[in-house]
């Protein structure tokens, strides 16, 4: 299957690492126009590509990152495509309900849920413009059931983004506007940085995986090339879980 993207462009916070990372490299082997938006700074080569234009913004800074929006839709007429890939995982702050700071609580969701709203409140005018958009959220396996040891923080907002997609899908369907998310199982990168101090537990965890294995991120990146692509043209409001098979066992 041959994805045509030719002459688009894609906006995505939390470019710079990770899966977000493995989504820009798919993205300008595409020849899409990528701007990432990311407190953190991506490798040279990324940032020399012709494909790339990066803003480093705290995108917990609302008040900043509705000025930067501004001008982005000053400087292109059209965005084709949004990318929810900013996410915070704390294992050492984010606990329990019972335990959790309220600071930390506000400053999860800040990232990983309040900026795609203030992004999409831009953008989604744009969209509506050219009838034409589709955006995918990059939730967790975490955002469908609890957990004794948990993070509760970052499982609600991952929670509360599908319950957002499936709202815009219905509400811009009329304006060719698609929205779905992703939501990866267990998957390398450096948001797992637990697995290299301790291998066992990759180990554990890859021999109850069906597929034996954990993720990596190039296996969400494919899956977002799909879902943005036209391809995908009838696809809205959904959720791909891609993890291996783990959320299928009984």
């Amino acid at each position: 299957m041959k994805l045509n993207f030719s002459g688009r462009t894609a906006l995505i916070t939390g470019g710079s690492g990770g899966i977000g990372l493995s989504i820009v490299k798919k993205l300008i082997k595409n020849k899409i126009k990528v701007i990432i938006l990311d407190i953190n700074t991506p490798s040279k080569k990324i940032l020399l590509n012709k494909f790339i234009e990066f803003i480093k913004i705290d995108l917990s800074d609302y008040k900043n990152l509705q000025l930067c929006l501004a001008e982005l839709k000053k400087k292109y007429k059209k965005i084709e495509y949004v990318i929810n890939a900013a996410g915070v995982l704390w294992f050492d702050k984010d606990v329990s309900l019972e335990k959790i700071e309220i600071n930390t609580w506000d400053k999860v969701f800040s990232i990983n849920l309040n900026s795609i709203v203030i992004v999409l409140q831009s953008i989604l005018s744009q969209m509506k413009k050219n009838k034409f958009g589709s955006i995918v959220h990059i939730s967790s396996i975490d955002a469908l059931s609890g957990d004794n040891k948990p993070q509760d923080a970052y499982g609600s907002s991952k929670a509360a983004l599908l319950r957002l997609s499936k709202s815009i899908s219905i509400q811009f369907a009329s304006k060719n506007i698609r929205s779905n998310s992703i939501l990866p199982g267990p998957i390398e990168t450096p948001m797992q940085e637990r697995w290299k101090k301790n291998p066992q537990s990759k180990k554990n965890l890859s021999n109850v995986i069906p597929l034996r294995r954990v993720g990596k991120p190039v296996d969400i990146a494919n899956s977002t090339m799909f879902l943005l692509s036209d391809e995908s043209s009838f696809i809205t409001g959904t959720e791909l879980i891609v993890d291996g098979g783990l959320r299928a066992k009984p």
